[in-house]
């Protein structure tokens, strides 16, 4: 038999593994070997549109014009947007832009100063 490890959740034995992912057939919990070996907590990584991780305070550049919602103006390509906050959400973005004030942006549509 392989040396898998137990389910962190209810420590059942009989775990399996089902591509990348470990799974409990007993709890249905499924987790990663690199969560288990992590601080525990799920902390997800946001890219910008080259790749580069972004983090609280960072200063990145618009990479293409958006739609502002629900009004006529647009966030024009090259906008700078300084001390950026990473929120959950599809809009994983929260920040101010001059002229527009608070905005949430995706990640996709900047890139890293």
């Amino acid at each position: 038999m392989s040396n898998l490890p137990n389910c962190p959740t209810c420590n059942s034995e009989y775990t399996y593994e089902d591509g990348s992912l470990f799974v409990c057939p007993e709890c249905g919990h499924e987790w990663s070997l690199e969560s288990e070996t992590g601080s525990g907590e799920d902390a997800k990584v946001v890219k910008d549109a080259n790749g580069n991780v972004l983090s609280d305070g960072d200063s990145v550049t618009v990479i293409k014009d958006l739609k502002v919602k629900g009004s006529s103006s647009v966030v024009k390509i090259g906008t700078k947007v300084k001390n950026i906050r990473l929120v959950d959400g599809d809009h994983d973005i929260d920040c101010k832009i001059d002229g527009f004030g608070a905005m949430k942006l995706k990640s996709e549509f900047v890139k890293k100063i």
